[in-house]
């Protein structure tokens, strides 16, 4: 068996200096942006974009799938990878699905 937490720790080190030295990055800029008369109202956040929304309703589905292919796996007499994977991808298909139809209707708008 693979020992993760090591695995972990290094990516959660990495992460958090990833993290500061981004904001870092991101305030200098913001800083010059001001100095030089931008307009600050760029800075606002919008709306969640059609990419958050597609990542969302995907991570729903596959949420869906497992907790299905668990009921699945417990009630018929399917093994444990065809149960978990068929509805995974079944669920995630169609929460794939169900975004691009929410991203036309948002285009249309």
């Amino acid at each position: 068996m693979i020992e993760f937490t090591p695995i972990f720790v290094l990516l959660i080190i990495f992460g958090f200096i990833y993290g500061i030295v981004n904001l870092a990055i991101r305030k200098k800029e913001r800083m010059a942006m001001l100095d030089k008369g931008v307009d600050p109202a760029i800075f606002n956040i919008e709306k969640p974009s059609i990419t958050t929304i597609r990542y969302g309703l995907l991570l729903i589905g596959v949420a869906i799938g497992i907790l299905l292919g668990n009921i699945l796996e417990a009630t018929t007499a399917l093994d444990e990878e065809v149960s978990y994977f068929s509805m995974i991808f079944l669920w995630g298909g169609m929460a794939l699905v169900i975004s691009h139809f929410v991203e036309k209707y948002q285009r249309s708008k």
